[in-house]
């Protein structure tokens, strides 16, 4: 109720007579911020300095109707919400004004009773709809937030990976490389042929754990180049599976041990 009697209310009509008694009306049931106005080109400016929470609009003024004014008041209206109620004698303009964007209609000679019930009601609605963007931007902010600090996350892993490690990778669940940091393929030797030079007996155990769907910790395998030198490599890795539970793939990270010849053919 408090916050329903802080509202901004504007009253505007070309009759001193019509403002003085809704401001009074007003005032006597709790109402603080009033603001009365006889000039209806005056509204836009007031509106635009101090987003009022309710306009009362007569529509039929000289110099400038209350339809006009909602034309104009609409160019402020950033959020689409129009918080007029208008103030007519002729039971016909209703319907029209509703369609200009007025929210609700007192109708002349003022009932005092509706007066006060209509502007209650309008203002419950206007401050939830304030409420509801005021937690929409929140909102907002908070998954922008959230967003940014899971990209920072992400690129200090990345970092801390290829500081870490001579390469990153993350494969499907046939084995295929979806994912490369560092030259993986010319590192093992992949680009080309796959199986020359391998340690046929440390591949299998190797395929057996990735079969099997196991998490691969500090596995080292070997490979042996044409001019005798061994590459030692190790590799952890982890399987990948979806909210389905399904397998996809692996990803891990992996080092090059030792870079050595051998002259007499022994690994």
């Amino acid at each position: 109720m408090t916050e329903i009697l802080n509202a901004h209310i504007l009253i505007v009509d070309d009759s001193s007579a019509n403002t003085e008694l809704l401001h009074t009306l007003l005032s006597d049931a709790g109402y603080r911020h009033l603001t009365c106005c006889n000039d209806p080109r005056e509204v836009y400016p007031l509106h635009y300095d101090n987003v009022y929470d309710l306009i009362l609009l007569d529509l039929h003024m000289p110099e400038m109707s209350g339809f006009e004014v909602m034309e104009k008041l609409k160019m402020i209206a950033s959020d689409s919400y129009l918080p007029v109620i208008v103030l007519t004698a002729q039971p016909d303009h209703k319907i029209q004004a509703l369609q200009a964007g007025a929210k609700d209609f007192i109708s002349k000679p003022f009932d005092l009773v509706e007066v006060k019930l209509r502007i209650h009601n309008m203002l419950e609605v206007r401050l939830l709809h304030k409420q509801i963007k005021g937690f929409n931007k929140v909102l907002e902010a908070t998954v922008a937030e959230r967003t940014q600090e899971l990209r920072d996350s992400e690129l200090r892993y990345r970092c801390l990976t290829e500081l870490a490690t001579d390469w990153f990778w993350e494969q499907d669940a046939g084995g295929a490389f979806t994912r490369l940091s560092g030259p993986v393929l010319e590192m093992l030797g992949l680009s080309a042929e796959r199986s020359v030079g391998w340690n046929e007996n440390e591949r299998s155990v190797l395929q057996e754990k990735i079969a099997a769907r196991e998490p691969i910790v500090d596995f080292e395998f070997s490979k042996t180049e044409a001019d005798g030198a061994v590459r030692r490599f190790l590799v952890s890795g982890e399987p990948i599976f979806d909210r389905q539970c399904s397998f996809v793939g692996y990803r891990g990270v992996g080092l090059q041990r030792v870079v050595k010849a051998t002259h007499d053919g022994s690994h």
